[in-house]
This record gives C-alpha cells, sequence and structure tokens, in this order.
C-alpha cells in the first residue's frame, strides 16, 4: 500500500477531494478516510457500515471520517467506537489534522466561512477524463435538500487558478475536463467582477486551445444565461451533453421544493437547446414521491422525461432528511415511491433506446477510456470498439448497432 486507504461515497465532488487528499497525505499508509455523502439516509446508512467494514478490515489504523455526513451529523460518528476522528469539510482542507492527536470531533460552523474555495481538487476517469472542482457550496434552500449545511454557502475557484490548472491536466494528455461542483452554474458571484459559468468556460476555451473536450457537471437551468447558451449550443469543444437539475416537472411540486424553475421553462430551454444544437443528450435529476406529490403530480414529472428527451437520468426515490422542510410535508407511501421511481426509470430507458437507435450508420467521435475498447461520444452515449486503441486518443468510430444500452462501434482506418 503506497498511501492511505480512502473510500469515497457520493458525488463526483468528494471524489475529486478525496484525489486531493491523497496527493497532500502522500506515503501515510496507517489511515482509512472515509469521505461520507449525507445527500439521502442511505449514503448516510452506508457511510456507517463502510466504517464498520474498514475496522474490521484493518483493526490497527487510524480511521477518520469525514466529508458531508461528518459535517452535518457528527455526533452520529462520535458515537461509532469504530471511528478514531470525524472531521468537518473545512477541516479537511488542512490534511496535517489527519495524521495528528486531538479531539475526536473536529467540525467548525461551514456556514461561517466566507472565503472562496482555496484548493483545485481534481478526480479522475483513468487517463482519459479528470472532474475538476470550479466551486462548492450552495446560496438555495431547496427544501429537500441538506447538502448546503454540509458544503456551507457558495464559494469559487478564480478563473486563472482553473485556466492554469486545466493547462496542466492538459499537458498531461488528458482528453476531456469536467467542470464541477455543488452548484456549478452559481460560479464567480462571490469572486471581484462577479464572473459567471459562461466567463469561465470563454475564457478555458480561449487560454487553452490544446483542450479537445469540455464538459459541464449538473447545472440549474435558470441560470444559463446567453453567453453560456451560445457556448453550449455553439462552441465544438464543448460537448453537446446538459445534465439538468430539473427534479419534478410539476408546478405545485416545484414551489414546494423551492425550486426557481417553472415546467414550462424547462422545456422551454431545452427546446431551445435542441433547435440550435440539434444533437445534443439532455440528462436530468429527478425525484419520485416528494412530499404531497399525488398521481396527477407525477404523471406531470412521467411526461416531462419525454417532454425533455431525456436520455440520461439520475432518478432519487425521496427520503426525508432530518432538518430539512420537506421531512415534516406530509409523505408519500414508501411502497408509492418505489414505484414511481421504477416508472420513471423506465421511462428514461425507453427514450434512452430510441436515442440510441437513432445514432446507428451515422460516424460519432470517441474518446477512449480505460482498457482501450470503449468510450463515450461527445453527447455521452457509450460505445463498445471493435479493436483496442490507446486510451485518451479521440477516434472516429461508425455506429454499426445497439446492444444492454450501449452502442457498438467501428474504429475507422
Amino acid at each position: 500500500m503506497s498511501g492511505p486507504e480512502i473510500i469515497t461515497m457520493g458525488c463526483r465532488l468528494n471524489l475529486a477531494e478525496s484525489h486531493a487528499l491523497a496527493e497532500q497525505l502522500g506515503d501515510e499508509t496507517n489511515l482509512v478516510i472515509v469521505n461520507s455523502c449525507a445527500v439521502t439516509n442511505e449514503a448516510v446508512r452506508q457511510t456507517r457500515q463502510a466504517i464498520r467494514q474498514a475496522r474490521k478490515r484493518r483493526p490497527d489504523a487510524r480511521i477518520i471520517v469525514t466529508g458531508c455526513a461528518a459535517q452535518i451529523e457528527p455526533q452520529t460518528f462520535e458515537a461509532m467506537a469504530e471511528a478514531d476522528a470525524v472531521i468537518g469539510n473545512i477541516e479537511k482542507q488542512s490534511p496535517a489534522l489527519f495524521a495528528i492527536d486531538g479531539p475526536k470531533v473536529r467540525v467548525s460552523d461551514i456556514m461561517a466561512v466566507q472565503a472562496t474555495a482555496p484548493h483545485l481538487a481534481t478526480a479522475f476517469s483513468g487517463n482519459t477524463r479528470a472532474f475538476v472542482e470550479v466551486q462548492t457550496g450552495c446560496d438555495h434552500r431547496c427544501t429537500f435538500c441538506i447538502i448546503p449545511y454540509g458544503r456551507g454557502n457558495s464559494r469559487s475557484v478564480p478563473a486563472g487558478q482553473v485556466v492554469e490548472h486545466v493547462q496542466r491536466l492538459v499537458d498531461t494528455g488528458i482528453a476531456e475536463i469536467v467542470l464541477t461542483g455543488v452548484d456549478v452554474t452559481s460560479y464567480g458571484h462571490d469572486l471581484p467582477g462577479q464572473p459567471n459559468l459562461g466567463r469561465l468556460v470563454e475564457q478555458i476555451i480561449r487560454h487553452v486551445p490544446t483542450l479537445p473536450r469540455l464538459r459541464l457537471s449538473s447545472i440549474d437551468g435558470v441560470e444559463i444565461d446567453e453567453r453560456l447558451f451560445d457556448l453550449i449550443t455553439g462552441e465544438p469543444r464543448v460537448m453537446p451533453h446538459v445534465h439538468l437539475s430539473l427534479q419534478a416537472g410539476d408546478n405545485l411540486i416545484l414551489k414546494r421544493m423551492k425550486r426557481r424553475h417553472s415546467r414550462e421553462q424547462a422545456i422551454e430551454i431545452v427546446a431551445r437547446m435542441k433547435a440550435r444544437r440539434p444533437d445534443i443528450a439532455i440528462g436530468a435529476d429527478i425525484i419520485a414521491g416528494f412530499p404531497t406529490e399525488d398521481e396527477a403530480m407525477f404523471e406531470n414529472s412521467l411526461a416531462l422525461v419525454e417532454d425533455c428527451a431525456i436520455v440520461h437520468g439520475h432518478i432519487f426515490p425521496y427520503s426525508p432528511k432530518a432538518g430539512t422542510p420537506a421531512a415534516k410535508m406530509p409523505q408519500v407511501r414508501a411502497q408509492d415511491i418505489k414505484d414511481r421511481a421504477r416508472r420513471l426509470r423506465e421511462a428514461v430507458a425507453a427514450q434512452k433506446d430510441v436515442w440510441l437507435a437513432s445514432h446507428v450508420g451515422s460516424t460519432q467521435k470517441i474518446v477512449v477510456e480505460a482498457g482501450g475498447a470503449s468510450g463515450h461520444s461527445e453527447n455521452f452515449a457509450y460505445v463498445e470498439l471493435d479493436r483496442k486503441v490507446p486510451e485518451g486518443a479521440i477516434v472516429t468510430a461508425s455506429i454499426e448497432g445497439q446492444e444492454n444500452g450501449r452502442l457498438q462501434g467501428r474504429v475507422a482506418g
């Protein structure tokens, strides 16, 4: 073992921060770090399970719990004999704390943090794709979401630092950069001059001309201004793949969620994007069984899958989180939540089948991933290749068929 064992739960942002921790902790081998997630009750349960399993596997190691669940409910992990220390999301940016003795719980008030994000955490998908954290925290208070209390208010990394970091990654052979954050479309509101995400993307495109592909993580459609819209729909190096934080397709439910868009606005932004760039693929987060959701309201969310041509769906069965307003609302029966989540997943799968079929007979540019025999197209369709090529290469493939949610491609030349 060449360094600490890091167990990462949850989002790409956690993956990026785990990678940063691993680099900074170096050869420290007697540590097990559990970087926790709090987005659902199930995520917290899995974190506790990972801690217990780590203690059985590494009885002599120092086990440290950090991340959003540690930040939001430190008492849960303080009570676990298997955990040696509980460290908050701000404290984990000082890895020296992980190797020294002190109070078991070291968690400060993250809502008091005003400084911009001081680091650039990066996660990697093999040697092909890098997820770069440009922003953390969230200034919004959706009624179902506990994450602002784990990440704090929105804080951004200055554009110059992002551009320099992206250039270094491209110089190492990374073919695709994904900009990520908790609320990435709020980027820049806390920085001097209040630049926005569109401006950041513009600067990366201009100042890193050797970057082949730039992709965005989940974005809020209501914050797509004309500059960002033009880049998404007109810049060839910005990939035609948008993942929208929609959450529901019923206007009353959206209001009860405290979302800032309507059903009509979601459909309109997708229609505008597809009119300008027809090959753009739409992904979305949708919650099944939000409190007070009846069958008619759910049908509106179900219809949104077709209305917005959602082919990359993240479907979340609603789970009440203590401390959120939604947890106090009238709850939907657990079986209904499960059934609605299944129906949403089936609807997305049906849309995806039709979408994949439309690729057969086309040629697609594929960035080759680990193993050399598969990768993703520009609009994030997964493609299995007929032969191996070097990882990180961008190849042209003729699409000859589809099976099990994947395309089959023959590499040209």
